[in-house]
């Protein structure tokens, strides 16, 4: 990913879920497979299986009710972001045990390595801050979670 994107440069026109109604890791993984394959012309079934495997390897839940499932899929010339927020928080097997709302799944090219890491980085400094993750929480709609998030980076950097 080149440094000049932003988060925000990575999500989707319509790559933001807000209320989605999911109730287990599975169909919110279902569900960021499919604004994957709607949003950046990817295969939903190669997405999830890339999800669903690094997911074996261990959680991806950050704690604070907040997940980033990645993966490397083909397809893509630069890393993309599926951002997901739950109407209910769900056991995703966090590092902190609490339940999970806030899922940010970052896909990225199958040949990127660095890219990917500092692209995961970059999204879990900006999660961290409990202000931020209050309002996402909050949000609206999908607009104002992409606002958020291009202003949340901002002000961090």
């Amino acid at each position: 990913m080149p440094d000049r994107l932003s988060i925000a440069d990575l999500i989707g026109p319509s790559s933001v879920a807000v209320g989605f109604g999911a109730r287990t890791p599975r169909q919110v993984m279902n569900l960021i497979a499919d604004k994957a394959a709607q949003n950046f012309g990817l295969n939903p079934v190669g997405v999830l299986s890339a999800l669903l495997e690094r997911e074996q390897s261990g959680s991806t839940g950050l704690g604070r009710g907040v997940a980033a499932p990645h993966a490397r899929v083909p397809g893509l010339e630069h890393s993309r972001l599926v951002v997901v927020r739950l109407d209910q928080p769900i056991a995703f097997g966090a590092i902190d045990g609490q339940p999970v709302d806030l899922f940010f799944a970052l896909l990225s090219p199958e040949d990127s390595g660095v890219e990917h890491l500092r692209a995961l980085a970059r999204i879990s400094r900006l999660v961290r801050r409990e202000d931020l993750r209050d309002q996402l929480r909050r949000a609206a709609d999908a607009d104002a979670i992409r606002f958020l998030l291009a202003q949340g980076e901002a002000t961090a950097a």
